[in-house]
């Protein structure tokens, strides 16, 4: 991207506009919000390839989440409606997955399609996070494991599409929904524990 610009930049200097083709250049895309990691040119192949992805977004889900429970078993557990569930058959077939699949699947197009607003990115996010603390024996860390099997996901749905670079792009975003996840949920964490601790102190004035 670096060196796309700086091409565009030395062209731009070295002759003038409407030079050549008598057609301007096109202007620079315009630049992302900060606290998004990812370039303007980044930011628009995501949203061009995420729009195969969102055309499949059902078996897209399922295979990740068969890839999840592939490489992390003891993860079963904390889904009571298919905890049973013990082969990959079983779980490819499963209505209850695929409902679950679909769900998931929709929160990050809901995040990816927020992408251009980062304060309802940021929000929306931080409230998929924290509710995720209702989940007994849930742990911030268990996020993490999603992020492999959902680049797995992206490879099979968009096949010769899932370039060295797309790649780099889906890597990049599923690194900073997780991050943003966790971030919702330490915080929603620290308020019940806040809440409690407050409560625990007026009882004891009582």
């Amino acid at each position: 991207m670096g060196c796309e610009l700086g091409k565009l930049a030395t062209s731009a200097t070295s002759q003038p506009q409407g030079a050549g083709s008598g057609r301007e250049s096109p202007p620079p895309p315009p630049a992302t919000d900060p606290r998004l990691p990812l370039t303007a040119r980044q930011k628009y192949l995501l949203t061009a390839s995420w729009k195969a992805i969102a055309k499949a977004m059902e078996p897209t889900g399922v295979y990740m989440f068969v890839k999840l429970f592939e490489e992390n078993a003891e993860l079963l557990n904390l889904f009571t409606k298919f905890k049973d569930l013990k082969t990959k058959e079983e779980q490819s077939t499963s209505m209850e997955l695929a409902d679950h699949a679909q769900k998931v699947m929709s929160t990050l197009d809901e995040g990816i399609q927020g992408l251009d607003d980062m304060d309802i990115f940021l929000t929306f996010l931080h409230q998929v996070g924290a509710t995720h603390t209702k989940i007994p024996g849930f742990n911030r860390e268990y996020f993490w494991k999603i992020e492999s099997p959902f680049l797995a996901a992206m490879q099979m749905t968009l096949h010769d599409r899932y370039t060295e670079n797309v790649e780099n792009i889906y890597k990049l975003t599923i690194k900073f929904i997780i991050q943003t996840l966790i971030d919702g949920f330490d915080e929603a964490k620290d308020l019940r524990v806040s809440v409690q601790s407050t409560s625990s102190k007026e009882k004891d004035r009582c």
